[in-house]
């Protein structure tokens, strides 16, 4: 008998040991289950402005962990290797929640905050995510969320008590651009209104050459930004040639400047990166 994965909005229907298009849940007896639960990929002590996040806590480090599975299909992806992949292939360790609370801890003498669920898409795993959270802060340590912010708001209200920061990818402002992504613009802007009423948010955009580069919609996404809030931080990185995406040269930099300066006539922070 199939049964539908509630988590985010493809409502992924699945047969009895099947994934889901995020390739991280998982239908076992008729139960929907977290299958990269605990599974470590990627373990490292980075800068909090390499989330990117610039206006929380900066200057001090945090332990990024990430797993495996996504449920959007980016033509640029970045860490395709571990967010396309799943548990069959995938190199992982097991690092359960008390594990990855304790191993924060240990590098808080050198500046680190605590933790930032990262490198592939959290959301996927997110019970894996409240576990380690609720245990980090329980050491008196933050947690950092980086996500694409397709997921269900029941989903957010469950993390939301234990999450801090996060860094949300609006990567477009066209429902027809995020149609080619595999998501959906509509469950992204209903995640950063309701993350921002209660979080640190800031969001990033990678401007993508012939895709999501012009002026008027860098400016109807600013101006939704300022509707929410005009003091959410706005990240607009250069893109460069990655994954399948190998077809044209990465931004030119006069663009993303051009961008940010729009940008700037409706939100009160902005930052260019990868230039």
């Amino acid at each position: 008998m199939d049964t539908v994965c509630q988590v985010c909005m493809h409502h992924c229907s699945l047969k009895p040991g099947q994934r889901g298009i995020c390739r991280a849940r998982k239908n076992e007896g008729g139960r929907i289950q977290c299958d990269n639960y605990g599974r470590v990929t990627s373990l490292n002590l980075d800068p909090i402005e390499k989330k990117p996040l610039r206006m929380f806590c900066p200057g001090s480090l945090v332990l990024s962990v990430g797993s495996y599975g996504c449920n959007l299909r980016c033509s640029f992806c970045q860490n395709h290797e571990i967010s396309m992949t799943d548990g069959d292939t995938a190199v992982f360790r097991l690092l359960l929640p008390q594990e990855l609370a304790e191993r924060a801890r240990y590098y808080q003498p050198v500046g680190n905050i605590g933790a930032a669920f990262t490198y592939n898409e959290p959301l996927v795993g997110w019970e894996y995510v409240r576990d380690a959270a609720e245990r980090i802060h329980a050491y008196g340590m933050k947690n950092v969320m980086v996500t694409n912010g397709h997921a269900s708001l029941s989903v957010l209200e469950e993390l939301l008590p234990y999450v801090d920061a996060m860094n949300i990818d609006l990567k477009c402002f066209r429902k027809e651009g995020y149609k080619k992504l595999g998501g959906d613009l509509d469950t992204v802007k209903a995640f950063i209104t309701r993350a921002a009423a209660d979080c640190h948010v800031e969001l990033t955009t990678l401007v993508v050459p012939g895709e999501n580069d012009s002026l008027e919609e860098i400016e109807e996404e600013a101006a939704w930004i300022a509707s929410v809030s005009r003091d959410i931080p706005l990240h607009i990185t250069r893109f460069f040639p990655r994954y399948r995406m190998t077809d044209r040269e990465a931004t030119e930099v006069q663009q993303v400047y051009c961008l940010a300066k729009a940008a700037e006539k409706y939100v009160n922070y902005v930052f260019v990166g990868n230039c």
